[in-house]
């Protein structure tokens, strides 16, 4: 309006579409977060995956002097991890792969060779179907599957070069029978509802019902945000809907 035009109300903004701002190491300290709002932050995220519970303090700490000095409300979003999922160990440290090899996923720890590897979480195999897809190492790795049972997976490689230990595993055409939360995400949860957060956002929701754990233990203290990451959200949108305060396509 004409009085931001003259320079009053200076840090209110009319703009309907906000900005989130995830805080990394470089972006920590007041000062920085205080340029951030200025340059246009609504909201800072969180991310529990690389906070402890002691520096989610300090941030949230930082961004309420932040808000107190600008007198405008500020957004903190803690982002909980969800399940990590993550392959075992090879016998040399690391393969190299190309599109078109066979590879095996099992449940056996000894260390991989060129043509296996363990996969410790006996319940992504479980869930595992031919045809499925599993990224692995952000999606650098691409699998597909071509048979499965229980304990073993036998894939052909999609895309990529090289794989080594304790990769990330990601399985979005799987419906994986654990919920959305681990022993970490509730206790980040509780600390990050404890600090104050204003929003908890859900990693690798499946389902309505992973939400509804969150919402129990949240009481209303803080709104509860779906991140939409596997075709199965997408399926069941209409029911996350319901459940969630908002959305994260992420």
């Amino acid at each position: 309006g004409r009085a931001a035009d003259r320079g009053e109300f200076s840090m209110r903004r009319s703009r309907k579409v906000k900005i989130l701002a995830t805080i990394g190491p470089a972006l920590s300290s007041v000062e920085m977060i205080g340029k951030l709002f200025e340059a246009g932050a609504d909201v800072f995220r969180i991310n529990m995956s690389h906070s402890d519970h002691a520096l989610m303090r300090t941030l949230v700490e930082r961004i309420r002097s932040v808000e107190k000095a600008s007198d405008r409300p500020i957004g903190i979003l803690a982002d909980l991890q969800g399940p990590k999922l993550r392959l075992g160990a090879f016998a040399d440290g690391a393969i190299d792969i190309a599109p078109g090899d066979v590879f095996v996923l099992d449940t056996d720890p000894a260390p991989g060779t060129q043509e296996r590897v363990e996969l410790p979480h006996p319940e992504v195999l479980a869930a595992l179907e031919a045809g499925h897809r599993l990224l692995l190492d952000d999606g650098k790795v691409r699998l597909r599957v071509t048979e499965a049972t229980p304990t073993r997976a036998v894939t052909v490689v999609e895309a990529g070069s090289r794989l080594s230990d304790r990769k990330g595993v990601s399985v979005p055409d799987s419906t994986i029978d654990f919920g959305a939360m681990t022993a970490k995400d509730r206790s980040d949860l509780e600390a990050a509802l404890h600090a104050g957060a204003d929003w908890i956002a859900l990693s690798f929701v499946q389902r309505a019902e992973d939400l509804a754990e969150v919402k129990k233990i949240a009481r209303g203290r803080a709104a509860v945000m779906a991140k939409i990451e596997k075709p199965q959200a997408v399926e069941r949108l209409d029911s996350i809907i319901e459940q969630a305060d908002a959305l994260m396509v992420a």
